[in-house]
């Protein structure tokens, strides 16, 4: 079974960030497989509730990620989210290595 990480690796500079999203406005792409660009890392972060960050593909995995908490979206890898509350509200920052910081 593979590991979701809760910290990204040395190196990385954050260079973009989603706004805040909840029930109301998540695009439905989050909530179906995707993945992020070769050479980029998603840090999912959770501000209310409770998120399942899920794996699919071969990889199929979850964690519940709680208020406070986050998740690691590694490059290329096909996952999705689940807000599990009426309250939950996430964003996503990008990272990257060679970013001015």
């Amino acid at each position: 079974m593979t590991r979701i990480e809760t910290e990204l690796p040395p190196g990385l500079a954050c260079y973009r960030r989603t706004p805040h999203f909840s029930s109301g406005n998540v695009p439905p792409a989050l909530l179906s497989a995707h993945s992020v660009k070769p050479g980029v890392w998603g840090m999912l972060r959770v501000v209310k509730g409770r998120v399942r960050y899920c794996l699919d593909g071969n990889a199929r995995t979850s964690l519940i990620v709680p208020e406070g908490g986050a998740a690691v979206i590694a490059p290329g890898v096909s996952h999705h989210v689940e807000l599990l509350d009426a309250v939950s509200t996430f964003f996503i920052e990008f990272h990257r290595a060679g970013v001015e910081k």
